[in-house]
C-alpha cells in the first residue's frame, strides 16, 4: 500500500461531505480536556471509534540557540514493552513514518511494504507483534518550532475503498488540529524565563533596531550596562545574537 496523500483544497472538502462524520464531541473531548488523563482518554476514544487499538500524540519542541536540541513529550496508549524496545535514538532516526511526518504536514499511511520500500523492513517486523502493522499519521506544524506528530495503529489492514480510506485521513487531520493547542497547554511545561523589566525595556528599544548606546541614552545607563544585560539576555535565552535575543522572546510570548 502506497502513503495516501490528502490535497485539502481540492479532494478534502468533498470527502468530508461524503461520509458521515466523526462525532463532534469526541473533537470537544480531546480540545477541551482539563487535565493530561482525559486529553489521553480522549485520544484512545477517538481511535476506538475508528477501529484502532493503538494511539500516540507526540508534542515535540526545537529549542535553537547556541545548541539545537529537540524535547519530545508523548500521550497514548503504547505498550509499555515496546517503549522498551523502542528507546534506541536509531530507532526514531531511522523509522521512515517517523522522517517523513518530519519533513511533510501531508497524511501518510503506512504498512509493511512502505517499510520494505524505505529500507526498514526488519523495523516493522520489530513493532509489527505490539499491534503497530499498519496505520496513518499526520503531523501539524505550529509556532515556536513545535510539531505535533499523531497516529494511529491497529493490525487490520486500512480500507481499500479511497472513499472511506480519505474519511478516515480527514478524521485524523481534523483530531490534530483539535488537539494542538491541548497537547501544548497539558504537555509543555512554562519555561519562559523570569525577565526583569529593564531587561525587557532593552530587548523592546532593540527590537526597534536602537543601538546599545541609544538605548542606554534612552534609560539613562550607559552603553556598557545594556551590554551587559544583553549579555544576561543571551545566557537567559539561549541565544548568541541580539537578533536571536528578540525572535526567542517573541516566541516565548515575553514581548
Amino acid at each position: 500500500m502506497q502513503f495516501a496523500f490528502v490535497d485539502g483544497a481540492l479532494r478534502l472538502p468533498t470527502l468530508v461531505a461524503s461520509g458521515a462524520p466523526m462525532n463532534l464531541q469526541r473533537y470537544e473531548q480531546v480540545s477541551q480536556a482539563e487535565d493530561l488523563a482525559s486529553f489521553r482518554q480522549g485520544l484512545i476514544d477517538f481511535a476506538s471509534d475508528l477501529d484502532f487499538g493503538l494511539v500516540v500524540a507526540v508534542l515535540a519542541v526545537e529549542r535553537r540557540g547556541l545548541e539545537s536540541k529537540v524535547s519530545c513529550f508523548p500521550v497514548g496508549n503504547t505498550p509499555e514493552k515496546f517503549l522498551q524496545a523502542s528507546r534506541d535514538p536509531e530507532f526514531a532516526r531511522r523509522d521512515p513514518v517517523h522522517s517523513r511526518l518530519l519533513r511533510q504536514s501531508t497524511p501518510l499511511t503506512y504498512d509493511q511494504a512502505f517499510y520494505v520500500e524505505a529500507g526498514a523492513g526488519e523495523l516493522w517486523e520489530m513493532v509489527a507483534p505490539y499491534g503497530y502493522r499498519t496505520g496513518v499519521a499526520v503531523a501539524v506544524h505550529m509556532p515556536g518550532y513545535k510539531r505535533l506528530l499523531l497516529g494511529m495503529d491497529r493490525e487490520e489492514r486500512l480500507p481499500d475503498d479511497p472513499i472511506k480510506l480519505n474519511r478516515l485521513i480527514a478524521d485524523l487531520q481534523l483530531l490534530a488540529v483539535h488537539a494542538q493547542d491541548a497537547a501544548v497547554r497539558l504537555l509543555l511545561p512554562d519555561e519562559r524565563p523570569k525577565l526583569p523589566a529593564r531587561q525587557l525595556e532593552i530587548l523592546r528599544l532593540t527590537m526597534e533596531g536602537k543601538s546599545a548606546w541609544v538605548v542606554g541614552n534612552l534609560l539613562g545607563i550607559s552603553e556598557n550596562t545594556v551590554n551587559y544585560h544583553m549579555k544576561r539576555l543571551f545566557q537567559e535565552l539561549d541565544v548568541s545574537t541580539k537578533s536571536q535575543a528578540v525572535l526567542k522572546a517573541m516566541e516565548l510570548g515575553l514581548l
